[in-house]
């Protein structure tokens, strides 16, 4: 069954018009296709609140993003990713009773997908879930606010992102987490409208939350551990993330000593360097921030490690001088695979340099 998903799973991000082939060729080969029928990102559309903390299912793809750096309460350091992806079958067609063109609401058009990840310095665990769009099993609800599949939920107690509860239980570990925010969301790119190449061809809408409070327990081993620490919210949506001459992504989200964060990422072109595509966000807990010019940035990668899916860049050097940042990062465990149905790295990293700080990255594509 899972081979299964993940031949619909590469067919439905590359569009339906290949055949499913190596991630080799890149990320872009999967996440650019046929978007005839899908709504597209414009730019100068204001993004709006709480709506856009639902799905958007006249676009192609979305995803709600949470990824933390937590302490327990015996000093050990950890990671923890939860991500829901959303996955259009079909563009939306004219209504009907339901809303999707669908004589049932058993019936649906979107595919929904959840990763979670629990990573220490020795371990890095990982599980997937799948289920069709309902209801019952998965999706978005207006107020309160809840984002779930089956027992993996983000229940708020309003229809704002925060405060928020939430729960995941898998075979290997479960969680109970408090979110809670005083910040501001931060817009990324242009307003929310984020470019995915230079040209502004392809782009996504893409907001943040860097400043979240996490607080709760996690189970790992029959044992229950308090947690504290931080955590980052990113939601993007769109139905074209990539050009099919893109690689794939190394995405950072760091917290820097000052009270910044400070998120980048680069889209590697398939066969030359100096097209790669940078992007920047330096941003703080009052609502302030601004974008650095993608000239600005250089990433270079330091270190390797070889996984079972892949030879991973899982050490960097980033340089931004118009912010007077200098950094080296390193990850918490280097073997922070996720070996699901399409495998990328995921995992918490420390940083030092002109600043230190924690934070998490994710590399696709390799």
């Amino acid at each position: 069954m899972k081979t299964f998903y993940r031949l619909a799973l590469l067919f439905l991000l590359s569009g339906c018009d290949s055949e499913p082939n190596s991630l080799s060729t890149g990320m872009g080969q999967l996440l650019d296709g046929n978007i005839q029928g899908y709504t597209a990102v414009t730019e100068g559309k204001q993004l709006s609140f709480p709506r856009d903390h639902q799905a958007h299912d006249d676009f192609r793809q979305e995803w709600w993003y949470l990824t933390a750096n937590l302490t327990t309460e015996t000093g050990e350091h950890l990671g923890l990713q939860w991500t829901q992806f959303r996955i259009a079958l079909a563009p939306p067609a004219p209504d009907t009773a339901n809303g999707n063109g669908l004589p049932s609401s058993w019936q649906t058009k979107q595919l929904y997908m959840s990763h979670t990840a629990l990573t220490s310095k020795q371990q890095h665990l990982a599980e997937e879930k799948w289920s069709r769009g309902n209801p019952h099993f998965a999706g978005t609800q207006v107020s309160p606010l809840a984002i779930q599949q089956d027992n993996w939920q983000w229940r708020s107690s309003n229809d704002e992102l925060f405060p928020a509860t939430l729960s995941v239980a898998t075979d290997e570990f479960s969680y109970q987490l408090k979110l809670e925010s005083q910040s501001p969301l931060q817009l990324q790119g242009d307003n929310g409208y984020s470019r995915k190449n230079a040209s502004g061809t392809v782009a996504s809408y893409y907001y943040s939350q860097p400043f979240i409070r996490v607080s709760g327990t996690i189970e790992r081993d029959g044992k229950t551990m308090m947690v504290t620490g931080d955590g980052w919210l990113d939601r993007e949506w769109s139905s074209q993330f990539l050009a099919k001459t893109q690689q794939g992504w190394d995405w950072f989200a760091l917290r820097l000593d000052d009270g910044s964060a400070l998120m980048l990422f680069q889209l590697r072109d398939n066969s030359d360097p100096k097209q790669h595509f940078y992007s920047g966000r330096r941003m703080y807990p009052d609502g302030r921030g601004n974008n650095i010019n993608h000239q600005q940035i250089s990433m270079t990668a330091t270190a390797w490690q070889q996984t079972q899916s892949g030879h991973y860049p899982v050490s960097w050097q980033i340089a931004i001088p118009s912010e007077d940042i200098q950094l080296t990062t390193q990850a918490l465990n280097a073997n922070s695979t996720m070996p699901l149905s399409i495998p990328y790295w995921e995992g918490p990293i420390k940083i030092n340099g002109s600043h230190n700080g924690l934070g998490y990255m994710e590399l696709t594509g390799y």
